[in-house]
Formats: structure tokens, C-alpha cells, sequence
């Protein structure tokens, strides 16, 4: 089979990973992938957004499976374009992909169908929102609406930070659109899970848990970031756990979509904090998440190609989904100055025989050099979590590149929990 993959982050390398390790593959392509991705794939200049390039190619190649892994040509519509040609594909349709595409719907579907989550209040109007926020509960979330990079969440210690975090949205537009909508929401403690899921609309399998490590510093300190790391499984998560998720949030949520008729098909990936009222989902993603996906899919011992392609002829209930009962780390090396300002175009060195899934890089002149913020996740697994964490560390010692910066402590919370 010739498969496309639509993307060209460390999660879509560690896609390609996984598909290429399947027998059914002749030939994979991605768009536009990155200099990592090319040692395992094709990469054919196309970005992820440009649908009607994306389309015009895959008829062009007579793919026979495109995967669409980012969020932006999920909520674009990309599955829905392929599919008019008839092309089979993994991922939601335009319908589906707003779970993610609008923080005000995700919201009002968990209201009107009782799935547990934070309180929450949406807003058009800016002056209405400053006003609600002089009596608002600090600190408090703000949320943009819509796609912002992951950058669009702010948790506000002070009513000063809240209101500016809402003029920002609102007023100057820093993320354009999406901040049209503001969500602003009650704010949770806990232990935070991530967890990923296979589902055909019919039938829902969650894979491995996972914890993220979204600061850019040690000891959870410094700005967001996309995510310096991860491990799984997440320790908090435990069979408990997942029964009442089971019970009370995945399966409804999948049924909740039924009922919109917004049926969705491909990863849905549950955002959850883990509360003394219980378990509560603090977001939606209609897609793999990254850098989760770098620790969850080395675990899976089943062909991915396969249950993929269960999930689109909607019999995942058929398929073999199995994953290891080990453990995974995965730390992430970036540009250092990264989410601010950094340098790139620095040549890295990577050994060869080992899990690295890149991100942001690009190749010149045969030669890798470091092309983004985020550069590569190092991915290791090990029968426990210990194991995998010091396995980790000692290859990211093999990899080199000027201006490396990562974190220290990945999966330092994990082992403290299980100790």
C-alpha cells in the first residue's frame, strides 16, 4: 500500500515509525514531513494546510491510505476533501474536528450531555467578560476559542493577568479568529492525564495513558511550551480511574458526538485532570497528541496501519489492539530560548540505532541542522518507568547539536507518585 501522512512533527515521525514496521507498506510520503522524516519517508514539499495540494497529489500518487495527523486540516476539512475522491483515510471529518476546532462547543456538549468539567462561562463581548472577571474566582482560566497552537490557554493567578489575558484575545487579536470567542473557566487542581484513544464512532479503545510535561523549565517553572516530555503509563491513572473515564467520559463523549450527528472517527484524545470530585476533562484534541504519541505508540505492539484501517471501514471492534505492560520516556531536545526567541541551522548528530522521533529540523547539503523550537523527542522504553527515564537521559548524552536545551527532570513526578 502507498500511505501518505499528512504533517512534519515529532508526531508524525513517530506515525510513520510505527506504519513503516507494517507489512502491508510499499511506500510512504509526507506532507511536507521534515529532514528526520525524510530517513523514513518521502517528503514531498506540500504544507499541511494546503488542502487542495494535499488532494491533487494523493489522486496524482493513487495513494491508497492518507493519514491526517495535524489539527489544522482536521478542522479545514482535509479527511472530508480525500474522501470525495474516494480515498480512504484516518482522522475526523470537518463535523467532528470542532471538538477541537471550538473550545465554546467541546464546552457546551459536556454541559448538555453531563460529562464532568470545569465550570465555565463564554463570552462575544469583551466588556462583558472584563466585567464577569471583577468577581470571578482567582486564579481562572482563559481560553481562546479556536486553534491557537496550543499557545491559546492562559491560567491567570491575579483579576489583572485575567483581564489582560481576555484584551489580548479579544482586542489585539494575538491569535486572530480564534480569540473572537473567549472561554473562561473555573480552575481545577489535580493530577493531569492524557489520554489517547482509537474510535470508529462504534466503538472506543483507549490506548496507554500518558503525563506531559508542558513548562519549559524544571520543576514545572518557565512559560508553556508544546510539551518538553513525557512518560507512560501516568501513574495516577489507575484501572479505578480508567473505569469511572470509561463510564462517565469517553464512551458518552463518543455517544454525545452520535447524537450531534457529528460522528467521530480516528484518535480522540482526552485532556483530563484528576480532581477530588474525580476525574474531569480539561480539553479535546481530534488528533494524536505531540509529544504523547512519542511514548504511546512505542508501547503498541499491534500493527497501527492495521487498526487504522479497521477504524475507517468502521470495524475496530475486529481489530488487535495491544500494547506493552512496559513503560516509556521521552524527553524533548529544543533550540535553547525556546517558546521565546532561538537560533537554528545548527548541525545535530544523532546515533542511528535509536528511538528519535524529529521535529524541527531540515536538511542541507546531506547534512542535518536544526530547523525549529522544539528539535527532537528521545524515546526509550524499559520494563519500568525507572528505567526507561535513565535510558532516555543516557542517549540524549549520544545526541549533539549547539544550543541544545532540555529538561532534567522528565517523569521525576511520575516516579515520585509510584514511590
Amino acid at each position: 500500500m502507498k500511505v501518505m501522512v499528512v504533517g512534519g512533527g515529532g508526531r508524525e515521525h513517530a506515525i510513520i515509525k510505527k506504519i513503516k514496521e507494517s507489512n502491508k507498506v510499499s511506500e510512504i510520503f509526507a506532507l511536507p514531513g521534515n529532514g528526520g522524516i525524510a530517513q523514513d519517508a518521502t517528503c514531498v514539499d506540500i504544507g499541511a494546510k494546503d488542502i487542495d495540494a494535499i488532494v491533487e497529489f494523493a489522486v496524482k500518487t493513487q495513494i491508497d491510505f492518507a493519514v491526517v495527523a495535524p489539527d489544522d486540516p482536521l478542522v479545514l476539512g482535509c479527511v472530508d476533501a480525500l474522501n470525495e475522491k474516494g480515498i480512504k483515510t484516518f482522522g475526523p471529518n470537518k463535523a467532528a474536528a470542532i471538538i477541537e476546532g471550538s473550545k465554546v462547543f467541546s464546552k457546551n456538549l459536556m454541559k448538555k450531555y453531563n460529562i464532568p468539567t470545569a465550570q465555565y462561562e463564554v463570552f462575544t463581548d469583551m466588556n462583558a467578560a472584563l466585567k464577569y472577571l471583577d468577581t470571578a474566582p482567582i486564579p481562572t482560566v482563559v481560553k481562546a476559542d479556536g486553534l491557537a497552537l496550543g499557545k491559546g490557554v492562559i491560567i491567570a493567578q491575579t483579576r489583572e493577568e485575567a483581564k489582560n489575558a481576555v484584551k489580548s484575545m479579544m482586542e489585539d487579536k494575538v491569535f486572530g479568529e480564534s480569540g473572537s470567542s473567549v472561554v473562561i473557566e473555573e480552575f481545577l487542581t489535580g493530577p493531569e492525564v492524557s489520554v489517547l484513544s482509537f474510535t470508529d464512532g462504534e466503538t472506543l479503545i483507549p490506548m496507554v495513558s500518558s503525563m506531559d510535561h508542558k513548562r519549559a523549565l524544571d520543576n514545572d517553572m518557565g512559560l508553556n511550551t508544546g510539551g518538553m516530555g513525557t512518560v507512560a503509563p501516568n501513574p495516577y491513572y489507575t484501572e479505578e480511574v480508567a473505569k469511572e473515564c470509561m463510564e462517565k467520559i469517553f464512551i458518552p463523549t463518543m455517544e454525545a458526538m452520535n447524537k450531534e450527528g457529528r460522528s467521530f472517527s480516528g484518535c480522540l484524545y482526552f485532556g483530563l485532570m484528576l480532581t477530588s470530585d474525580g476525574p474531569k476533562v480539561i480539553e479535546y484534541n481530534c488528533r494524536f497528541g505531540d509529544p504523547e504519541t512519542q511514548v504511546v505508540l512505542p508501547l503498541l505492539e499491534s500493527d497501527l496501519l492495521e487498526i487504522m484501517l479497521h477504524i475507517s471501514d468502521k470495524t475496530l471492534k475486529d481489530a488487535d489492539v495491544r500494547f506493552s505492560n512496559g513503560s516509556a520516556c521521552c524527553v524533548v531536545m529544543a533550540s535553547n530560548g525556546y517558546p521565546g526567541k532561538y537560533e537554528t541551522g545548527y548541525e545535530i548528530t544523532i546515533p542511528t540505532d535509536k528511538n528519535i522521533y524529529v521535529a524541527g529540523a531540515k536538511l542541507a547539503d546531506g547534512k542535518l541542522l536544526t530547523g525549529g523550537g522544539r528539535v527532537l523527542g528521545v524515546t526509550e522504553t524499559a520494563p519500568n518507568l525507572k528505567e526507561a527515564i535513565d535510558k532516555a537521559y543516557a542517549t540524549v548524552k549520544e545526541v549533539s547539536f549547539a544550543n541544545a536545551y532540555y529538561r532534567s527532570d522528565i517523569g521525576a513526578k511520575a516516579l515520585k507518585a509510584l514511590n
